[in-house]
């Protein structure tokens, strides 16, 4: 038995996605006689159909499905696998794929990236961007080596995915300049429902926590008035500096506006056990900390690249531990 080979696996995973030969074939840079023999030679190999020839359409048989599930495996390992080799050189060449949320990656990642080219430059670093949950499943799916996430993990995934913080920041309750809170500086917790509200899409870290800090406060989303929900935080953002809405948003987000005082951070006072009375010195103001969450695979092949990069995040976190010093949070 001649047994199959990793090129005869490419171009079956081509055709399998394609459904279709020549189309596989262009996409290869192969012909398409060489496509059609590499799954002819599968099949006569192993006495089985991968695809179903219907007319002039094909279809993917059930050998055909087993095969695309562990064909892909093997590639992916593969993959890996070399990627390792090219590692074993002092971390001179290499390729670090890294999912990130909107928030962290637009905020706060880009100096630990910054460190890590400084250290390491003949290093490439691919980031993609998108909610919590996107990166969440990208990370288990293998798309990414490292996820960072400021959401939490949904309980589907726990089992998949191992987690740690290495970072936080804080989510502020932020106004524009038309907003009658910008004049006050500060509110009591009874007065969140008293205005509208511009917020975050669901799978939104952001939108996880402060949900989270309503509900820790005693107060349903459902009271506060929603006008607008958006995809990204510079969105709400903007929606509020020429508006009267208020918005629940990362700090790291807002800290240029607020410096040229286009909009303004509202302290809420927790009155709860005031009984609704107005604000006093002697109440605690509450806050919202939100940890920054390292992803891995828990089961998936770890690069070198990987392991570093996982290591300096954690060596920065450890240096900056006291940085928000000690305060009452939610």
């Amino acid at each position: 038995m001649a047994g199959m080979t990793l090129e005869q696996l490419k171009i079956f995973l081509a055709v399998a996605q394609q459904l279709h030969f020549t189309r596989a074939a262009e996409e290869l840079y192969i012909t398409q006689p060489a496509v059609s023999a590499a799954i002819h030679n599968l099949e006569q190999e192993y006495g089985v159909k991968l695809f179903h020839r219907i007319g002039r359409h094909i279809e993917i048989a059930e050998a055909g499905k087993l095969l695309q599930v562990e064909a892909q495996k093997i590639l992916d390992q593969v993959s890996l696998t070399e990627r390792g080799l090219r590692e074993l050189n002092n971390l001179q060449r290499g390729e670090l794929k890294l999912g990130s949320s909107l928030t962290i990656g637009n905020y706060w990642l880009p100096s630990k990236i910054s460190e890590f080219k400084s250290r390491y430059p003949g290093i490439q670093i691919d980031c993609s961007l998108a909610n919590t949950e996107e990166i969440c499943v990208g990370t288990a799916t293998g798309q990414f080596d490292l996820g960072l996430v400021e959401g939490d993990v949904k309980p589907a995934l726990q089992n998949t995915l191992e987690y740690e913080i290495v970072g936080s920041d804080r989510l502020q309750i932020v106004v524009g300049q038309k907003h009658p809170w910008f004049e006050w500086g500060e509110i009591d917790l009874t007065q969140l429902t008293k205005t509208l509200w511009v917020m975050r899409e669901p799978g939104s870290g952001t939108q996880q926590r402060f949900e989270e800090a309503l509900q820790n406060w005693g107060i349903n989303l459902s009271e506060l008035d929603v006008i607008l929900v958006f995809n990204s935080g510079e969105m709400t953002k903007a929606a509020i500096e020429d508006g009267v809405g208020a918005i629940g948003i990362s700090e790291l987000m807002v800290k240029k506006e607020i410096q040229l005082g286009t909009l303004r951070a509202i302290r809420v006072i927790d009155n709860r056990e005031s009984n609704g009375a107005m604000p006093t010195a002697g109440h605690a103001y509450a806050e919202i900390v939100r940890p920054f969450f390292k992803l891995k695979h828990r089961q998936r092949f770890q690069t070198a690249l990987s392991k570093v990069f996982e290591q300096m995040l954690i060596s920065s976190m450890l240096d900056g531990s006291h940085q928000h010093g000690s305060k009452s949070v939610i």
